[in-house]
């Protein structure tokens, strides 16, 4: 269970911290950092922003696991991104001065820090650390939905379901991999019953284990092969 009173979340103590953007900034710049931001303990399935709202800071993830997602024109989700433990959303839209073209909302339990506009644009305004990691942040998130629109748009789902294990297998490390069946479906872009399916093959193919809901990958080959990653 996460500790939902945040007395000990701190910019210092940050666990996430070092795999953030927020890596390499000063000793003063952290305290005014420490200062800026509020921690919130949010419940699994809440929201963080919607769809059309407009931006008024970031979001820097502390524990937990977010979903990025569009909805479509049946009110089915798209999940597009999902985002871990020292990743910063929300910035994309801030920077645009546009209402969020997505939705984020919480996976699991979750402890995340909220940083307002002007503080945030502050710091890169004066870091250039910080600054260029956001560049460099943005340059990379374009790659990477390039090439995920791409897998999702020219694979068969079979493909892209192996595609999508070996995404979720790098966002999890050493955890299982746990998604509902239905979250797991809308990341893949396909219908539930087809997600349940195929599971069940690669199951039978000894390309996975599951356990309840979460799904243990136990042939990395079989699905580098089959994402035509090998």
């Amino acid at each position: 269970m996460l500790d939902k009173s945040h007395k000990n979340v701190t910019c210092d103590t940050c666990g996430a911290r070092r795999f953030s953007l927020f890596n390499n900034v000063s000793e003063v710049e952290l305290n005014g950092l420490d200062h800026a931001k509020s921690c919130s303990y949010y419940k699994k399935n809440q929201a963080l922003f919607v769809e059309g709202s407009y931006p008024r800071g970031v979001f820097c993830i502390n524990q937990g696991k977010i979903k990025v997602f569009t909805l479509g024109d049946e009110g089915k989700e798209q999940i597009i991104h999902i985002a871990k433990q020292g990743e910063i959303i929300g910035f994309r839209s801030m920077f645009s001065e546009e209402p969020y073209k997505v939705s984020a909302s919480t996976l699991e339990e979750s402890n995340i820090c909220f940083i307002g506009r002007d503080e945030f644009l502050n710091m890169i305004d004066t870091n250039q650390t910080l600054r260029n990691g956001i560049i460099k942040e943005l340059s990379k998130e374009l790659g990477e939905r390039a090439l995920f629109i791409t897998n999702m748009a020219q694979k068969s789902v079979r493909e892209r379901l192996a595609f999508a294990l070996l995404i979720l297998d790098e966002i999890y490390g050493d955890e299982q991999i746990n998604l509902t069946r239905e979250d797991l479906a809308n990341f893949v872009g396909t219908a539930t019953e087809t997600l349940i399916r195929l599971l069940r093959d690669f199951k039978d193919e000894g390309i996975i284990e599951t356990h309840t809901r979460k799904v243990q990958i136990i042939n990395k080959d079989k699905l580098l092969i089959l994402a035509g990653k090998k």
